[in-house]
């Protein structure tokens, strides 16, 4: 019977130690490695069938060797436009590498395009590679937050939620972005969907954590001469404020190629892109344990309430959750989206965990006076 790896080797210096320390590589998953300067003989010795080379670059030599020890060994097709063996997660700087003004031109929209074809009805190849792909996000998301064994992560995140077509020179860009920017400056994690809009306000916002009100203003004011994503320049202008403000602090994005018409943002330093739409919710949601944070939004928006909703409601992942929402007349007036839910979280424990106002400052009050609290703890 074939059995599952158990230890993860993501560089050659694990590889050595557990070679060194256990005399094998049996029950070890080597995952994206350029393994081709080591000897076969030797590889070969280390390992049995439990041990999968995954994503890894064999020599023709190596391969044979370690087939014949009975490994079990996975490579991509090198006409794939992205790496599914992957070992860390995105930047901006990356998904943007040949973007001469036009997003067509970018690695982040080739993939799409790619993605495109298909995505409704994906081979089975196809669909492996993908699923391989945001296993690979996963693991690196998995390591950046460092959760523990309870499911609480290092990193105090708190996520945003908001629409996508918020203009950047609206109100609600600005409350968002400077609320981010306050959270940020108090230690939080900040995480969005990395798009347009609300999205880019909160990863803006925790980008500036370090300046000032006036200094947000004045982002906001260079961005607000492309005012919408679909705008002329709205990377140029984007790039401008990095030039201005060159020592920003970190923040995630966590987007997907399902919605790949809408530009990554540039303001999140670690970007966990997934192909599959569903996971990429899942998992914003899931790491946000701090909180989150909703501002004005349509549809998308309103089922990302109700999914958290839900996920305080059975205790998804161990604990209750902050959820905040960040526009009173939106939440409480124009939908009553806001007394709904209080209604159905009466009784609950998350019921104190529901916020509603117009105020950044009181956003991060709020927060820090009621941290996320651990199923019958």
């Amino acid at each position: 019977m074939i059995q599952d790896p158990t230890i993860r080797l993501s560089t050659e210096q694990e590889v050595e130690r557990q070679i060194r320390e256990e005399g094998h590589l049996r029950h070890c998953l080597l995952y994206a490695l350029d393994l081709t300067s080591w000897d076969a003989e030797r590889l070969a010795s280390a390992v049995d069938s439990t041990t999968l080379f995954l994503g890894c670059r064999l020599s023709a030599e190596q391969e044979h060797a370690v087939l014949a020890a009975e490994a079990m060994y996975f490579s991509a097709p090198t006409a794939l436009p992205y790496d599914p063996f992957r070992p860390g997660l995105y930047t901006w700087q990356e998904l943007l590498a040949g973007w001469n003004g036009a997003m067509e031109d970018s690695y982040d929209y080739r993939i799409y395009e790619h993605f495109s074809r298909s995505r409704f009805n994906p081979p089975l190849v196809e669909a492996l590679w993908q699923r391989i792909h945001d296993y690979s996000i996963d693991a690196a998301l998995r390591e950046l937050m460092q959760f523990d064994p309870n499911g609480m992560t290092r990193k105090r995140a708190v996520g945003f939620m908001g629409g996508h077509s918020v203009r950047r020179d609206t109100e609600a860009f600005y409350r968002s972005a400077r609320t981010a920017q306050l959270l940020g400056a108090a230690g939080y994690f900040v995480v969005s969907g990395g798009g347009p809009g609300i999205m880019e306000a909160a990863n803006l916002g925790a980008y500036l954590a370090g300046e000032d009100e006036a200094a947000l203003r004045k982002a906001i004011d260079l961005l607000s001469e492309s005012p919408h994503y679909t705008s002329p320049g709205y990377h140029r202008v984007g790039l401008q404020v990095l030039e201005r403000f060159p020592n920003g602090r970190q923040s995630l994005a966590i987007p997907t190629w399902f919605y790949g018409h809408e530009p990554s943002n540039v303001f999140a330093t670690h970007i966990a892109k997934y192909f599959s739409n569903s996971i990429r919710e899942d998992t914003l949601l899931a790491v946000s344990l701090y909180g989150i944070v909703f501002a004005p939004g349509s549809a998308g928006t309103t089922q990302e309430i109700f999914m958290d909703a839900a996920q305080n409601h059975y205790v998804t992942f161990n604990f209750y959750s902050p959820m905040v929402f960040l526009g009173k007349k939106r939440y409480e007036i124009d939908t009553l989206i806001y007394p709904l839910l209080r209604q159905l979280a009466w009784e609950q424990p998350y019921f104190d965990l529901i916020h509603l106002t117009d105020e950044p400052e009181e956003v991060v009050r709020f927060l820090k006076d009621h941290p996320p609290v651990q199923k019958d703890a």
